[in-house]
Parts: structure tokens; sequence; C-alpha cells
């Protein structure tokens, strides 16, 4: 992907999560198709490296798992935000229940 290319899709990604509305969430690969992209990783990589000034708590993993490694923290947000929880019993503790929040542009 030539650099001009990969600066506007990072801005483009951050564009769209700066949109989720509080108490709704988006997997990556939903950020991705609003793009027309099939680039879920991608997502994810701009996520990582640049999505400390977004919401970043609004983009979750398929299924409504919380974004990899960061489960603890997204949790005080979503209690915040009331953005619905359901149990899971796994690492993560819980899951976002996609059917009653997913945003959908």
């Amino acid at each position: 992907m030539p650099q001009q290319h990969a600066e506007g899709f990072v801005e483009a990604v951050l564009v769209v999560v700066a949109d989720i509305p509080p108490g709704q969430v988006a997997t990556y690969g939903d950020v991705a198709a609003l793009l027309g992209s099939r680039g879920a990783r991608a997502v994810g990589q701009v996520m990582a490296r640049s999505g400390a000034d977004v919401p970043w708590w609004r983009v979750v993993r398929a299924g409504g798992r919380p974004p990899a490694g960061h489960a603890e923290r997204a949790r005080q947000h979503y209690l915040d935000e009331g953005t619905p929880l359901r149990p899971s019993n796994d690492d993560d503790g819980y899951r976002i229940d996609l059917s009653a929040c997913r945003w959908r542009a």
C-alpha cells in the first residue's frame, strides 16, 4: 500500500470510530466494510497504533469480544456508557451484546 493511501486509510478509520455513538459498538470488520475494505486486521493495526485519541473501546472483535488485552480497561467505559454486556466463561469475562448495540452507520 503506498504511503499516501495508507495515511488516508488511517485517517478514515479514525473518523469512522469517532462517529460511533456512546453505548454502541462496531466490529473491526464493520469498520473495514464501511470503508469499502475487507481489511479487519488492518483496522485492528490502525487502532493499536493510532486509536488512543478516539473511543477505541467501541471497536470490538467478532462475537462481541472486547479489544484484545484491554478487556478490563474497556469494561469501565462500557458500564459508563450503558453498553449491554453479558457474562462469558473465558479470560475476558464478558461479551458485548452485539444484537442490542451494534452500530450501523
